[in-house]
């Protein structure tokens, strides 16, 4: 049975700035591209908007300079929260419910970042990030996202039985649906035999496995799906939004191997009243190549430990039986901390995806 809070909010614009290695600007400037490109799609002014959202990592500006440069003087939703990739999804959830309780009629959610020209994640030269458990890490020089992620890697890989050829699989399918992306950094075909000769960053992590450091910035705008019918766009209505975890990935995770997603999905799929059988197009967190067989496991798409088979027999590309990461994903188009898979998701339920499109996407 559906949940109260199904499909009354919907996405009704998203836009995007150029992703590339140096953008020349500061990220003040990317947010109110982003989110004017954002409006334009809605064909919305900048007048009606009263709601503004973000994550960050210390990285970025922040949402109040932001509400001011867009002329918001009285906003009535705000959020600026402290978190990775997983808080992308987090603060359009968090949007959807302020539209939905009448806080607010539009919000905007955006991520503007220079990850490459001037915030490395992991780099030298600044403070490491501010969590608590830093402190334990920086002594020993384990600050590197892959460092990080590359020992989940390995114990996921080790309980599943992946071999490097599962983990190219998932890069070497991405850069086949960045190929027909015009936005993405990646275009030039990769195949299975440079992806097993390329340099090794952290084992068992090689240099296609890691998402790309991206300046660029990415907005969504959110409202009612009565008030979105009257725009431009075709609405996308959100069916579900469920928080979840209880650990980090880096320090007091109990399994290593195991995303808690594993907990959350069931939750998700009860609220908006689906099954996982019903999901047409699926965009998974792509930090890191093995995060994508790990994921697609716990949200039921495959059976336990068979993540890895699932991409390699093709099921996850474009004309397969669950296409993932249609775009290319932060392996192959962009790292955006999140919020581009959920723009490319809204273009494939709309039907706008041109030759990366998914035929009949609905879910």
């Amino acid at each position: 049975m559906k949940s109260p809070f199904s499909d009354k909010a919907a996405i009704a614009g998203i836009g995007y700035t150029e992703f590339s290695k140096n953008s020349g600007v500061s990220t003040l400037q990317l947010a109110p591209r982003a989110i004017m490109a954002a409006l334009d799609d809605a064909g919305l002014d900048p007048d009606p908007l009263d709601g503004i959202a973000t994550h960050r990592v210390g990285d970025s500006i922040g949402a109040a300079v932001v509400a001011q440069v867009m002329g918001m003087r009285d906003p009535h939703y705000y959020v600026d929260q402290f978190g990775g990739g997983g808080v992308s999804h987090s603060v359009v959830g968090q949007a959807a419910l302020a539209v939905t309780a009448g806080i607010a009629d539009y919000v905007v959610c955006y991520r503007a970042i220079n990850a490459r020209s001037e915030f490395r994640m992991g780099g030298t030269g600044r403070p490491p990030v501010d969590a608590i458990e830093t402190q334990y890490q920086a002594p020993y020089g384990y600050v590197a996202p892959p460092q990080q992620y590359g020992m989940a890697g390995r114990a996921y890989m080790l309980k599943a039985g992946l071999d490097a050829r599962h983990l190219g699989a998932v890069a070497v399918t991405q850069r086949r649906h960045a190929e027909a992306n015009p936005r993405a950094l990646m275009r030039k075909p990769l195949t299975m035999r440079e992806y097993l000769a390329a340099r090794p960053i952290v084992e068992p992590l090689k240099l296609y496995d890691c998402c790309l450091e991206t300046d660029g910035a990415v907005a969504i705008l959110v409202t009612t799906a009565e008030r979105a019918r009257d725009l431009k766009k075709p609405p996308v209505l959100i069916a579900g939004a469920v928080w979840g975890g209880g650990h980090t990935l880096f320090s007091n995770q109990q399994e290593l191997a195991e995303t808690a997603a594993w907990r959350s999905a069931p939750r998700l799929f009860a609220m908006a009243d689906l099954t996982p059988a019903d999901v047409d197009v699926a965009e998974i967190y792509d930090p890191f190549s093995f995060a994508v067989p790990m994921q697609l496991e716990a949200y039921g798409f495959c059976d336990k430990n068979e993540g890895g088979d699932f991409v390699l027999s093709g099921a996850t590309a474009l004309g397969g039986k669950l296409p993932v990461n249609t775009h290319g994903g932060f392996l192959s188009e962009g790292y955006v901390h999140g919020l581009n898979h959920a723009c490319e998701a809204v273009s494939q339920l709309r039907g706008e995806a041109g030759p990366r499109q998914v035929q009949g996407a609905k879910i």
